[in-house]
């Protein structure tokens, strides 16, 4: 079993990060909010892969998450252009 990986986010403490990213409502806090909430889908990501069993459905969830952390961070990147 690996144990390199200490603060081993469950589902709830990625689930946490994303919906801070999404209220996030600072200009200057967004991307840091975004990458935190990244990091953590990948971290549980990596503990999925490696756990044996029925992870479908988080899986599918973070691959889901992934996907409007990298829309909000262009949304973001845009409008702070203009």
């Amino acid at each position: 079993m690996n144990t390199s990986i200490s603060k081993s986010p469950d589902s709830r403490y990625w689930r946490q990060l994303y919906r801070a990213a999404l209220s996030e409502i600072g200009k200057n806090k967004l991307p840091e909010s975004i990458a935190e909430a990244e990091k953590a889908v990948v971290l549980r990501a990596r503990e999925l892969f490696q756990a044996a069993g029925d992870n479908g459905e988080e899986t599918e969830a973070l691959d889901d998450v992934m996907y409007a952390l990298h829309a909000l961070r262009s949304n973001h990147q845009i409008l702070g252009v203009s």
